[in-house]
């Protein structure tokens, strides 16, 4: 599990201020808004005989920090993050982009899920298409 804090605005340029408002209320504030957030990373797999290990955890923590916190963490999605500010930076947007940002530096034989908690309440699982 690792942490980052970050702002976004959740809203759709396609439809009318007002159908914004109605949708995501308050997420769609135009000064946006933040969240503390937690991101669990999952691998699962074979243990590998020489280690004992599926995956080395600090390689794991590793990539989450250059690949992801580097890029996500203290920021305002919609604005610092080239990604979205094409596509909405919703929970599932953003699970989404951090499996497809960490799949390519995960063995291809272990799996990989993502699990972001927005609020303690509120989270979104996602382990890839």
């Amino acid at each position: 599990r690792v942490h980052f804090n970050a702002a976004h605005r959740l809203y759709n340029p396609a439809f009318p201020e007002d159908w914004n408002t109605r949708t995501f209320g308050v997420c769609a504030n135009p000064n946006y808004h933040g969240h503390n957030y937690e991101l669990d990373i999952t691998v699962t797999g074979p243990v590998a005989p020489e280690t004992g290990y599926v995956l080395d955890i600090n390689v794991l923590k590793r990539l989450a920090e250059e690949k992801l916190l580097d890029h996500l963490d203290h920021r305002n999605l919609n604005l610092d993050v080239a990604h979205f500010r094409a596509v909405n930076p919703t929970a599932e947007h953003i699970a989404i982009y951090c499996w497809d940002v960490l799949r390519p530096s995960v063995p291809a034989d272990l799996a990989l899920r993502i699990r972001l908690w927005e609020t303690p309440r509120n989270y979104v699982d996602y382990e890839g298409r």
